[in-house]
């Protein structure tokens, strides 16, 4: 990744993905729905609490972030690699959070691909352990 002051502004795929999850990490929705293409494709797991596939910035922000951010207390995806190809990244990271109606917490590892072009996302996949968050949500 490109030097700290440059991460604002810079284009690369990491950095625009690594935006994200800072924004995402700061609950700024705005910062976040900066780093996504109009077009986005946003495809949460299926056995994932909120399985499927969402677009335009507004429709992920509010269909999961919000969502999330209803639900958990502390929701934090924990980036720490990154696997850049082209215009794809994968991540790899942890989730972390304790769940509002349980009070039971998750520490599951992830993988996140990402597809940036023209310095946004325009596609997201995840992968995770569905059943270790189902594990920690009410009956």
């Amino acid at each position: 990744m490109n030097e700290a002051s440059d991460l604002h502004t810079s284009a690369s795929p990491a950095d625009v993905v690594r935006r994200q999850y800072l924004a995402s990490a700061h609950g700024d929705l705005v910062a976040l729905r900066a780093t996504l293409a109009d077009d986005v494709e946003w495809t949460e797991m299926a056995g994932f609490p909120l399985a499927g596939t969402y677009r335009t910035p507004d429709g992920v922000t509010s269909a999961v972030m919000e969502r999330l951010g209803a639900d958990w207390d502390g929701w934090t995806a924990h980036d720490d690699t990154y696997v850049v190809e082209g215009e794809n990244v994968v991540v790899l990271a942890r989730y972390t959070a304790t769940n509002r109606a349980t009070g039971r917490g998750i520490n599951v590892r992830v993988a996140h691909h990402f597809v940036v072009r023209g310095g946004r996302i325009v596609r997201f996949e995840q992968f995770v352990d569905t059943a270790k968050v189902r594990d920690a949500m009410p009956a």
